[in-house]
């Protein structure tokens, strides 16, 4: 595939039968698939799976949408919008059960997975880059096959590799929870800036929170980043260029300006993103700025299970044409920057 079909998701790797087939970063730090072409033995699994060249046709629109908060405050201040993925969580878990996440230490993000709740805290909080799926989707399909629930949560394009993956498999244990997304950054941007940011608090960063809420301070986006002292430093989004040049599509990968997933017709069981708008439609679930989501329920499965996450959480119903008017990702692909080669030749050649 060109660089704008391909999703980086990982699907083709995973299915290859004679592992013919490595996800490898390009010059910009996006992972892509590359054939050894020794080994190849030309089977076509891995064009039957890829989520751009044959797309997930069953997508509903929401049927269920609503806004708020979860109780439990130290949840709450954990996460960075209003909890509703443990919640989620919570309600799915009721028996023998595998729930893939994803984690993030530094500029590795990885998909991994947890069989029990406490390790819930490892999945939370947003990270601004695509993560390594691994053997994710071959592992899900594994634990359905011996019954297991599984909880399976990501971008929207990875979803729609794990369906590929799973499509002649049965997957009545299976719940899907994407989260709303704007296209990923490059990560040669986070990369550079703790490269500088350790040269100027001479510190070693050891983690960075993308979106630290600052004494409920969900919407002003401080990024945090953390040295191996155990000391902070916090950055307002006024005085971080992080967020206006993604906010731009300066730097994200080429296929967010052509996805066919941004679309109010979903691809997964729940689809969850900040209560964006919140002060504008429903000004009554803004909750002192300590953070609200969004949670819209895209098939019956998703609704079922979000009524008996309901009761961790406060809050209440919402019309989704008001919440779509404050969720462009949901209405259509992020628009091309005219400027973005320019900008990521900068990116790569300077400091």
């Amino acid at each position: 595939l060109n660089k704008e079909e391909c999703f980086g998701c990982g699907a083709c790797e995973q299915i290859c039968p004679v592992k013919a087939i490595d996800m490898l970063y390009d010059e910009e730090k996006f992972i892509y698939p590359v054939i050894d072409k020794q080994k190849c033995i030309g089977c076509g699994a891995c064009e039957r799976v890829c989520p751009s060249l044959n797309p997930v046709r069953e997508r509903q629109e929401p049927c269920y949408t609503w806004g708020g908060q979860i109780e439990d405050s130290r949840i709450l201040s954990e996460s960075t919008s209003g909890g509703a993925f443990s919640a989620i969580c919570e309600s799915w878990c009721d028996k023998e059960f595998v729930v893939f996440g994803v984690v993030s230490e530094q500029l590795d993000i990885r998909h991994e997975k947890i069989v029990e709740l406490r390790e819930l805290c490892r999945f939370r909080k947003s990270k601004y880059s695509q993560s390594r799926i691994g053997n994710s989707y071959i592992e899900a399909k594994r634990y359905l096959k011996q019954g297991k629930k599984v909880l399976f949560s990501g971008t929207p394009c990875q979803i729609a590799g794990l369906l590929k993956v799973l499509e002649r498999e049965e997957i009545s244990n299976l719940l899907t929870v994407e989260v709303v997304c704007e296209g990923v950054p490059s990560p040669l941007w986070i990369e550079k800036q703790i490269e500088f940011v350790e040269k100027k608090k001479k510190k070693k960063v050891t983690d960075v929170d993308y979106r630290d809420k600052n004494k409920n301070k969900w919407d002003f986006q401080f990024m945090c980043f953390h040295f191996e002292d155990g000391q902070k430093y916090k950055v307002a989004r006024w005085f971080n260029p992080f967020w206006s040049v993604w906010l731009k599509h300066l730097m994200s990968r080429p296929s967010c300006y052509r996805c066919p997933y941004a679309d109010k017709k979903r691809v997964a069981d729940i689809t969850l993103g900040d209560l964006w708008g919140v002060h504008l439609y429903c000004p009554e679930l803004y909750g002192k700025n300590r953070g609200a989501s969004l949670v819209t329920c895209n098939t019956e499965k998703g609704r079922q299970v979000w009524m008996r996450a309901e009761d961790n959480m406060k809050g209440h119903r919402l019309e989704f044409a008001d919440a779509l008017r404050y969720q462009g990702p949901m209405r259509r692909c992020i628009s091309y920057n005219s400027k973005r080669t320019e900008f990521m030749t900068d990116l790569k050649n300077k400091p």
